[in-house]
C-alpha cells in the first residue's frame, strides 16, 4: 500500500491529488519552484520541498524528482497533467528506482504518446480512424502526395504533441508546402521531435471523448463521455458531460467500442479516448489517446460520483476495480469552465499578475478546483489556468442556468479573465441547444468580442461616475 506519494505538479492539479491523498490517508509530498513558493498546495501538502533555478525546469527534471522521492520517503508519485505526466522515460525511471507511478505502464505511455502510431493500433483493435498518413512524414513532397490522395482540405498535426501546437489546416495545394514547414518548425521547438501526419480534415465535428478506467487485471470500464467542442485555438475552455444532444445509439456505440478497443490492448489505469464525431452522418473517428489525468475530469466525477484520481491511486496499488459496467450510473449534466487569466482586449493573451479581489461562486451544484487567492502572484512561467468551475444540475436547461448565475457571482479582480466571455457564451442560444462543434468559437468569438468591448466600456464610465461621485461628496 502506497503510505507516502510525492506530486510531481504544481497549481490546481496540485491541489487536486493533496484532498485525494488525505482522503485515503497518504502523505503528501509537493515540490515547488521559488515561482510557486506562495501556492496553495505548498501550504497543504504535508511535506514541501523547494527545487532551486529556472522554474519551469523544476518539474521537468524527472531524474531529480525522483532520487528525491527517494531520499523523503515516498514511494509513489502522482504526476497530474502537463509536465510530465506523459513522459514514458519519467514512468520508466520511477519502475526502476522502485517508485509506484500512478498512472498506465511506460510501455502504454510510450504507444500512445506517438499519435501515428496509437491510430495505427486503434485501427487493428478495431476503432474508425480519420484517412490520413500511417506513419510520422518529415518530406514535404511525401507529404503531399498523401494529402492529394485524401482531398483536401486537410489537417497537418504532430506526431509527438498536442494542444494545437504544430498544426495546420490546409485547404488548397500552394498552400501545403509552406504550412508543412512551419508546422513543422513549431512541433520541433515544442516538442522536440518534428515530424507529422497528415489527415482529413472535418469541417465542424463535435469533439468527443470518452473516460476509462482498467485495472492491472484486465478489467477495462468507461465513465461516459465528455463534450469537448468548445475550443480556441485547439484549446479546450468549456467541457459538457455527457454530450447533450449526442444520440443514444452513436452514444453506446462509441463507448462499447472504446472499451473493447483498450481491452485487447491490455490498458491499464485512467485514460482518455478522443473522437471527432460528425452527428449529421452517425460517424466518428478516434484521434488520439491521453494516458493521464485530464484537466476535465471533474465533470465526469461529478455525474458519476467516482473519484477519479482516487482510482488511479488504487490501481496502481494493485486494486482490482471495486465495481462493474453496470454498476455505474450517470445523472444529470455537468459543465466546466476554465477560468485563465487572459485579456480579453490583446485577444485573450495570458496576463499574469496579482489578484487584488477574490470571491467565487457557491450554492447547489457548483464545484471550485482553485489555485489562486486574493493577493496571490499569478507567475509568468506557467498555463494561465487559475480556477476551474464546475457547475450540475439534474438537466441540460437547469445546468446552463445555474453556469449563468454562477459566472455572474465570479469576481476576480486585479488580472484580466476569460469569465465575460463564458458569459456570452452561455447566453448564446445555439449553446443552449447544444448546436456547437469544434469550429464554434472560431465564428462566434468576433461577435463576443465586440459585445465585451461594449459592456466594459459601460462598466468604466459607472466606476468613473462613482469615484467622481464619492471625490466630490469627500465619502
Amino acid at each position: 500500500m502506497i503510505k507516502k506519494l510525492l506530486i510531481a505538479n504544481r497549481g490546481e492539479v496540485a491541489g487536486r491529488i493533496i484532498r485525494a491523498c488525505r482522503e485515503l490517508g497518504i502523505k503528501t509530498v509537493a515540490i515547488y519552484s521559488e515561482a510557486d513558493v506562495k501556492s496553495l498546495y505548498v501550504k497543504k501538502a504535508d511535506e514541501a520541498y523547494l527545487i532551486p533555478g529556472d522554474p519551469i525546469e523544476a518539474y521537468l527534471n524527472y531524474v531529480r524528482i525522483v532520487d528525491l522521492a527517494k531520499q523523503v520517503g515516498a514511494d509513489a508519485i502522482h504526476p497530474g497533467y502537463g509536465f510530465l505526466a506523459e513522459n514514458p522515460d519519467f514512468a520508466q525511471y520511477c519502475r526502476e528506482k522502485g517508485i509506484t507511478f500512478v498512472g498506465p505502464t511506460p510501455e502504454q505511455i510510450r504507444l500512445f504518446g506517438n499519435k501515428v502510431l496509437a491510430k495505427k493500433v486503434m485501427k487493428e483493435a478495431g476503432l474508425p480512424v480519420i484517412p490520413g498518413s500511417e506513419e510520422p512524414l518529415e518530406d514535404p513532397e511525401e507529404a503531399l502526395k498523401v494529402a492529394k490522395e485524401i482531398g483536401f482540405p486537410v489537417l497537418i498535426k504532430s506526431a509527438f504533441g498536442g494542444g494545437g501546437r504544430g498544426m495546420r489546416v490546409v485547404r488548397k495545394e500552394e498552400e501545403f508546402k509552406e504550412k508543412f514547414e512551419s508546422a513543422y518548425r513549431e512541433a520541433k521547438t515544442y516538442f522536440g521531435r518534428g515530424e507529422l501526419f497528415v489527415e482529413k480534415y472535418l469541417e465542424n465535428p463535435k469533439h468527443i471523448e470518452v473516460q476509462v478506467l482498467g485495472d492491472k487485471y484486465g478489467n477495462i470500464i468507461h465513465l461516459g463521455e465528455r463534450d469537448c467542442s468548445l475550443q480556441r485555438r485547439h484549446q479546450k475552455l468549456i467541457e459538457v458531460a455527457p454530450c447533450p444532444v449526442l444520440p443514444k445509439e452513436l452514444r453506446m456505440k462509441i463507448l462499447g467500442e472504446s472499451v473493447r478497443a483498450l481491452s485487447k490492448v491490455g490498458y491499464e489505469n485512467a485514460g482518455t479516448l478522443e473522437f471527432l464525431v460528425d452527428l449529421k452522418r452517425g460517424e466518428f473517428y478516434f484521434i488520439e489517446m491521453n494516458t493521464r489525468l485530464q484537466v476535465e475530469h471533474t465533470i465526469t466525477e461529478t455525474i458519476t460520483g467516482i473519484d477519479i484520481v482516487e482510482m488511479m491511486i488504487r490501481i496502481a496499488e494493485g486494486e482490482p476495480l471495486p465495481f462493474y459496467q453496470g454498476d455505474i450510473t450517470f445523472r444529470g449534466y455537468a459543465i466546466e469552465f476554465r477560468i485563465n487569466a487572459e485579456d480579453p482586449k490583446r485577444d485573450f493573451a495570458p496576463s499574469p499578475g496579482k489578484i487584488t479581489a477574490y470571491y467565487s461562486p457557491g450554492g447547489p451544484g457548483i464545484r471550485i478546483d482553485g489555485a489562486v487567492y486574493k493577493d496571490y502572484i499569478i507567475p509568468p512561467f506557467y498555463d494561465s489556468l487559475m480556477v476551474k468551475m464546475t457547475v450540475w444540475a439534474l438537466t441540460w436547461e437547469k445546468a446552463v442556468s445555474r453556469a449563468k448565475r454562477a459566472l455572474e457571482e465570479f469576481t476576480i479582480r486585479g488580472v484580466p479573465t476569460n469569465i465575460p466571455l463564458y458569459r456570452e457564451i452561455v447566453s448564446d442560444p445555439d449553446f443552449l441547444r447544444g448546436d456547437f462543434g469544434i469550429r464554434f468559437l472560431e465564428e462566434k468569438l468576433p461577435i463576443y468580442k465586440e459585445r465585451i468591448k461594449t459592456l466594459r466600456r459601460k462598466e468604466d464610465l459607472v466606476l468613473a461616475i462613482s469615484s467622481a461621485i464619492v471625490s466630490y461628496y469627500g465619502l
